[in-house]
């Protein structure tokens, strides 16, 4: 018996028993997880910030791979005091 197989299998038969609330739910819970391990990394690398300052650095790791992103996200980023 392949385990991984037999957990792979019980898994998209759970996500495909969910409704579409439930879905969007759970890919909700995940991008929070998912920024706030990134808040948890640039703080850890760059000490205390502000909350909108570290909204915006978030934001900027995030989307900055895209350079239209990156300029917008930039240029609010220059404007927030701290």
């Amino acid at each position: 018996m392949d385990v991984t197989k037999t957990v792979d299998s019980e898994y998209w038969k759970r996500v495909d028993a969910m409704t579409i609330a439930e879905r969007v739910s759970r890919a909700e819970g995940l991008l929070a997880w998912a920024r706030g391990f990134i808040a948890r990394q640039i703080l850890e690398e760059r000490g205390p910030l502000g909350k909108e300052r570290l909204k915006w650095e978030v934001a900027l790791r995030q989307y900055g791979a895209d350079p239209i992103a990156r300029s917008l996200i930039e240029g609010i980023r220059a404007r927030v005091s701290d």
